[in-house]
Formats: structure tokens, C-alpha cells, sequence
């Protein structure tokens, strides 16, 4: 029989399994363990692979955007699908309002006129980048709170708004060690910005919004560029995911202890500190027992004087790390783009450089060579 085809006209109903929060109380993260039942779904998915996540907004911010557009809630609309609801549930499950559109703007610009001016000029193609600094930290309900002389009618303002968007976690298991359900491992995402307390659609509705019966819509998201060789190849692997980019690394582990994979293994894991944020690490000292795992390293950046993270870790193994590299080694990282990446590849061509002995540009070709060869894999974002 083949496996069942999910996606997001036809998701997967999933249901909480269990969840357990992985930092400390005294920490100022809330990272969680999440587990998904799905026992009789037929869903299938590789170490690698994504789930995503198809969640419904925070129900307060929605009361709040129907009292700055003036309405009950129980308003007659069309989603964003075109199915006939009601305004709340619209906004509910169906309306990105976290998530500013253009034509919201437009909409609040052409309604304002003069007060807007500013908006306005903002909205020209040439101010792209203006735009994206001045949306930051922003949301719909900024807006209408901001220009209350802008009136909508319910089905207009839907008409305004971007679909409710699909959240893509990377799946922390692996079903040769739990069949039928599926792992994630998720920061929860709360912050303020311009006097307002924000929370994070997806991660809030995980932690705050669902219990064992709620249908929770996921599909996979397949990580066709980030698989891990086969359990016979003495290839080594070389995984760098701090925070919760771990998550596919410990569904690498489990895959590698299930299928006995023969090829050495180094994880480097990173967090603000030992005490309160150290995830999984029984699992990570019985796999090194075990020899699953064959070296870990750690960056616990608060735990000293000087901050220090997974690159810092990489660079002072240089020698070892670049002999497993021309061992052929397959390097995978995962996890923020914006600051650990880079400075995760900016430390591996470090690497390269004083441990191979090589120019920086040799190192860059080197690097370069790692691409080709599909040795060098990255999940960021």
C-alpha cells in the first residue's frame, strides 16, 4: 500500500501526544518537546524532512482587530478559501494577521488619504527596503489602531489580508524508533515591540492553544538536500545545530542507532547555558556510551566570562574537524540564518585555512568543492 499524500488543501489531522518543556523555569527561553500521534494516518517522512504546521491566530489578538474595525465578529463572510464563515473564524484560521500585505496598506492609504501621506510614499517600489525597516516589529493591529478613520467592511478587510501561513518546524525523530508519531522540538516565540506584547503564531498556538483534542492540519515538507548517507557508508558526519536547530540531529541519531550506521559521528550543540537549557542530554551521553555518537562538543555561551559558541568549538578543533573533513565528511548545519550560519561558515573556512594550511582563496575552493559534493548541507532560516 502506498503512503498516504498529504498537503495543505489535505492535511494530516494530528493529535498531542505529549509535551514537555526542555528549558528550565529559570531560563529565559521556553524551548518544548513536542510529540504528534499519527497512529493510522500512513504518514511517512525521512530524517530531514519538515513538518509543517498549519495553526490558527492568538483568539486576543482577534478580539482586538474586531474592535479597532468596530465589529461583533459574527459578521457573514468568505475566507480566503472562499468558504462562507464568519468574520472571527476568518480571522481565526484563515487571515495571516500577524503578517502585513500590500494591499492592506494600500487599502489604509486610499481610505486616509493625506494622514497617510507618509505610508504613502513608503509604498513606491524604490523604497523596498524602507518599508521592510518601518514594517518591522509591526502588525495589522498596529495599523488600524493607528488610523481609525480608516473604515472597512468585513469582507473588504478579508479581502486585505495574506493566508494564514504554514509554519515548517524540522522533524526531531525518526520512526524507526517511534512509529506512528512524529517529534518537533520548538522555541516559543514571545517579545515586545513598540509597546505591545507579540507572540508567535505557530510556536503560542503549539504551546498555548491546543490540548489531545485538538486536530492539529501538518503535512511533510521533505528535506531531500539534507538526508544522511547510508547506514552501510563509513562516511563520517560532522552536525552543528544549536538551540532548537538540533532538532534534525537527533532524528540522525536515532536513524543511526536504529540502522547501526557505521560511519564516525561529531555533534556540536550550543545553548545560553548548562543548567537551564542543556535539550536531550541524556540522550546525547548514551549515544556517546554507545558509540553511536563519536565526539560532542558544547558551547554553553552564558556559563563564562566570555561568550562562547559553536563556531568558537569548531575553530578550536580545527585539526581534528578538517581531518574528518578530508576523511570526505558530510557537514550539516541547521538553524538561524541570519547570525549562526554565517558565522558558522565563515569558522569552517577558518578551518580549512589553518588546519589545511591553504590561502583563503584555496579554502573558498575548498568550500566550493564541499558544495558540488553535496558534503556542506545547511537547513537554516
Amino acid at each position: 500500500m502506498s503512503a498516504a499524500i498529504y498537503n495543505r488543501k489535505n492535511p494530516c489531522l494530528a493529535k498531542l501526544k505529549k509535551a514537555v518543556r526542555l528549558s528550565a523555569p529559570d531560563s529565559p527561553k521556553d524551548t518544548r518537546h513536542y510529540e504528534l500521534d499519527l497512529s493510522g494516518s500512513g504518514m511517512t517522512f525521512e530524517p530531514g524532512d519538515s513538518l509543517a504546521v498549519l495553526p490558527t491566530n492568538d483568539p486576543g489578538l482577534v478580539e482586538e482587530v474586531l474592535a479597532a474595525l468596530g465589529c461583533s465578529g459574527d459578521e457573514a463572510v468568505n475566507d480566503l478559501d472562499a468558504k462562507p464563515t464568519t468574520l472571527r473564524e476568518a480571522l481565526i484560521s484563515s487571515c495571516a494577521i500577524t503578517v502585513i500585505d500590500k494591499k492592506f496598506l494600500q487599502a489604509i492609504v486610499t481610505k486616509v488619504g493625506e494622514p497617510a501621506a507618509a505610508l504613502a510614499e513608503l509604498l513606491v517600489p524604490e523604497r523596498k527596503e524602507d518599508l521592510a525597516k518601518y514594517l518591522y516589529g509591526r502588525e495589522v493591529i498596529d495599523f488600524l489602531l493607528e488610523y481609525p478613520q480608516a473604515k472597512f467592511e468585513p469582507q473588504e478587510f478579508v479581502a486585505t489580508q495574506k493566508k494564514v501561513l504554514i509554519r515548517l518546524y524540522s522533524i526531531s525523530s525518526s520512526l524507526k524508533a517511534h512509529p506512528e508519531s512524529v517529534h518537533l522540538t520548538v522555541a516559543t516565540v514571545r517579545y515586545e515591540s513598540r509597546g505591545r506584547k507579540r507572540l508567535g503564531v505557530a510556536s503560542t498556538y503549539l504551546a498555548e492553544r491546543i490540548d489531545e483534542n485538538t486536530l492539529i492540519p501538518t503535512f511533510i515538507n521533505p528535506g531531500k538536500g539534507f538526508r544522511l548517507p547510508e547506514p552501510e557508508a563509513t562516511t563520517p558526519v560532522i552536525m552543528c545545530g544549536p538551540g532548537t536547530g538540533i532538532a534534525p540531529f537527533r532524528a540522525f541519531l536515532q536513524e543511526r542507532a536504529a540502522t547501526k550506521a557505521a560511519g564516525k559521528a561529531w555533534l556540536f550543540f550550543g545553548e545560553i547555558s548548562r543548567q537551564t537549557d542543556y535539550f536531550y542530554a541524556e540522550e546525547w551521553e548514551a549515544y556517546l556510551a554507545s558509540g553511536v555518537l563519536t565526539k560532542l562538543d558544547l558551547a554553553f555561551s552564558r556559563d563564562q566570562e566570555r561568550k562562547i559558541y559553536v563556531q568558537h568549538k569548531i575553530v578550536e578543533a580545527a585539526e581534528e574537524f578538517f581531518a574528518w573533513l578530508e576523511q570526505g565528511a558530510i557537514f550539516y548545519v541547521c538553524g538561524d540564518a541570519s547570525r549562526m550560519a554565517a558565522d558558522v561558515d565563515r569558522a569552517l573556512h577558518e578551518v580549512i585555512a589553518t588546519a589545511g594550511k591553504m590561502s583563503a582563496e584555496d579554502a573558498q575552493a575548498y568550500v566550493a568543492r564541499m558544495k558540488e559534493e553535496k558534503r556542506y548541507r545547511r537547513d537554516v532560516y
